[in-house]
């Protein structure tokens, strides 16, 4: 299968780091949101980090040009992914809403089309189903900032084809990326792992057993993590890391996996992280 034009619907952080590696690696992107505004935003975003990346000498000015020319972006999605050879979908880790895309993307896209999700815990499975092409859907969960981490969790769903994730796989390797292949489960490997710990640290926190500050101290010094689980829930976003572990508690029905009453206290109250300049650190905007 043949990937040329690739549609990235999501100006958001996922979307626009994964809209910047897909041009920079030659190929056509259309970024869709259906804001006008926060597609401005994303495009700048994208044209700030090209500079940077000329600035260190990782790419030319010349490649810059050609990575922005190949990048257009689009509030019109039915139009935009007539013609796409591959849709990654990029938007909030909520299924109505990406149930509601993906039945979109069934029926506008040709046949042939697939139709990725960048998810980083929803059933890809799930997905699937709302389409009439469920071994055309996969999972392609990206980790952020996308242009500098280099691993993409490729996620087969119940029915996905061979030649479809092995086009995945490939297209991954394309952009730059390492493909690791894991199988459809709340949180694939990735959020099955990292969010029962951020989860144990906030509940350090919640029951007096230390800061913010020194349950990330004791894990970078101690574990030798290059961030603490704390600061990295504000970088995530804790609205983030809440649904992922709602996901992950609905779908295996085990207590371990229970949000502690702090974070959702913390999101019920817009303290999200970086995102809002307060979480459990405290940003200037």
């Amino acid at each position: 299968m043949s990937i040329q034009k690739i549609v990235v619907i999501g100006g958001g952080t996922m979307g626009n780091g994964i809209a910047h590696v897909a041009a920079q690696s030659g190929f056509n992107v259309t970024l869709v949101d259906i804001s006008a505004p926060v597609l401005e935003r994303a495009l700048g975003t994208i044209t700030k980090n090209l500079t940077r990346m000329v600035a260190k000498e990782k790419i030319t000015e010349a490649g810059k040009d050609a990575a922005l020319g190949r990048l257009t972006t689009s509030t019109d999605l039915e139009t935009a992914a007539a013609e796409a050879d591959l849709v990654i979908e990029a938007v909030n880790e909520n299924f109505d809403l990406k149930k509601k895309i993906f039945s979109t993307l069934d029926a506008v896209t040709p046949p042939e089309t697939i139709l990725a999700s960048n998810t980083s815990s929803i059933s890809i499975t799930k997905l699937a189903g709302v389409t009439k092409r469920p071994d055309k859907v996969i999972g392609m969960h990206f980790f952020n900032p996308v242009p500098v981490m280099k691993l993409v969790e490729v996620v087969r769903g119940l029915e996905t084809s061979d030649e479809v994730n092995s086009t995945i796989e490939k297209l991954s390797r394309d952009f730059g990326k390492v493909p690791v292949p894991v199988n459809d489960s709340p949180g694939f490997v990735s959020n099955r792992v990292l969010m029962p710990m951020i989860n144990e640290a906030i509940f350090c926190v919640y029951e007096g057993v230390g800061t913010p500050e020194h349950v990330d101290e004791v894990m970078k010094l101690g574990m030798a993590h290059p961030m603490g689980p704390l600061r990295l829930a504000d970088f995530i976003g804790l609205d983030v890391c809440l649904d992922i572990l709602n996901v992950l508690y609905d779908g295996f029905r085990d207590p371990k996996y229970r949000p502690c009453p702090l974070l959702v206290k913390m999101v019920d109250a817009g303290k999200l992280g970086d995102k809002t300049g307060s979480g459990f650190y405290s940003f200037k905007k």
